[in-house]
């Protein structure tokens, strides 16, 4: 009897370590829900290759200009009814979490470039949203996007970490806690 009783605390053990094992794998994968269960992680995180964009004064920046902070990478147009839908969550999502852990990077894919891009920030008062333009769809290209809008989360080390091909609400609880999840881990 004494026997069985040890055995069924062992086995209770073990169960509890598994447990706390399972729960604690689950923890560290990333919110998925609503406007974020189309988010896809990076099975194996790579850096973006390090094509230039530019910003409205035609300074040439790459993503190595943002390391040391969470990236997200928006590819968009302003000929791409989803993207002009989901451009004032961007700017409200950036409003909220841009800071120095997090940049939020709107990369215009307009063959016209500024000549497009400010009058639509203007018309659309996204005039705090840090909008660049990949002049040529190079980067979009490097990057390997399919389609627009598409948005990319880089980690701190310039690694894709997931992406979401197609529309969002950016500053929607579930796509906040997925930013946060990858902010305050620490790997």
């Amino acid at each position: 009897m004494h026997l069985k009783i040890r055995a069924i605390f062992a086995l209770g053990a073990i169960m509890a370590i598994i447990a706390g094992q399972s729960s604690a794998a689950a923890s560290t994968k990333p919110p998925l829900s609503g406007w974020m269960a189309g988010f896809a992680p990076a099975s194996e995180p790579a850096a973006l290759p390090g094509s230039a964009f530019v910003d409205e004064r035609g300074r040439r920046l790459s993503f190595e200009d943002f390391r040391g902070r969470l990236v997200l990478v928006n590819f968009w147009a302003t000929w791409c009814g989803p993207c002009v839908r989901e451009m004032p969550s961007l700017a409200r999502l950036h409003a909220r979490l841009g800071s120095t852990d997090v940049a939020i990077v709107a990369l215009s894919e307009d063959r016209l470039g500024w000549k497009k891009i400010a009058p639509f920030r203007a018309a659309h008062g996204l005039g705090n949203l840090p909008m660049f333009h990949d002049a040529g769809s190079r980067t979009m290209f490097a990057a390997q996007v399919g389609g627009l809008p598409t948005t990319i989360l880089l980690g701190r080390d310039g690694r894709e970490l997931g992406r979401l091909t197609g529309p969002a609400e950016w500053d929607s609880p579930e796509a906040e806690a997925l930013i946060r999840h990858y902010r305050d881990r620490r790997d």
